[in-house]
């Protein structure tokens, strides 16, 4: 059996005089690859595997961190309007039970708020031969022999004339001395001190800053 036929290969060629005319081309040599070339792959490898596994936890730390704080922002957030609900109606309420404090008081010591407002203005008047007090009819009974003595007490020498005004509400009065004028009204003195209150309850959630955090990755 005939073997096929070979192709020919042009390798070296020589003239008739011996000298080399060409010579094939040298087939390149496969690359030498050595145990500390593998080594040195293996390692850098290594180390390039390791600065990305330490990026990408530092990536996930940061978002983590970001999570973080947003949360507690808004919890802060939640907290703070929470706080500032419960401090405005404590003083609602502490308003609303100091109005039936002083409602029940001036029912049972009704005489008393005159009392108190004639020794304030012990100086204003006591050199007055008048003192003209106002108030309501129910007010007015018993009310003079009271304020009698409150006045000699804090040094008053002039008279004292109570004298009754329907259009008064309950525990209210005037003073007029002839060159003053002093009264009080329990109803308006309320409002007043509810307008107060809501007024600076307002002035503190406006001013009112949520908390300040900085995040740090």
């Amino acid at each position: 059996m005939s073997s096929p036929p070979r192709k020919f290969t042009f390798d070296t060629v020589f003239e008739t005089d011996g000298f080399v005319a060409t010579t094939a081309p040298l087939k390149p040599s496969a690359p030498v690859i050595t145990v500390e070339m593998v080594e040195a792959a293996k390692a850098q490898g290594l180390v390039e595997g390791q600065r990305a596994v330490e990026a990408k936890a530092r990536a996930e730390a940061a978002a983590a961190l970001a999570d973080a704080t947003q949360a507690i922002r808004q919890a802060m957030t939640a907290l703070t309007a929470l706080a500032q609900d419960h401090r405005t109606n404590s003083a609602r309420l502490a308003l609303a039970v100091g109005k039936a404090i002083a409602g029940a008081a001036l029912d049972a010591f009704p005489e008393q708020p005159v009392i108190a407002a004639l020794e304030a203005l012990g100086r204003e008047i006591e050199a007055q031969p008048r003192l003209i007090v106002r108030t309501g009819a129910a007010q007015a009974v018993g009310l003079g022999e009271s304020l009698s003595e409150a006045a000699e007490a804090a040094g008053f020498m002039g008279q004292v004339v109570v004298k009754t005004d329907a259009s008064l509400q309950p525990a209210a009065f005037s003073f007029d001395w002839g060159e003053g004028r002093a009264a009080f009204d329990p109803q308006d003195a309320a409002a007043r001190v509810t307008a107060a209150l809501e007024q600076a309850l307002a002035a503190e959630n406006s001013h009112a800053e949520p908390l300040n955090l900085e995040a740090t990755p």
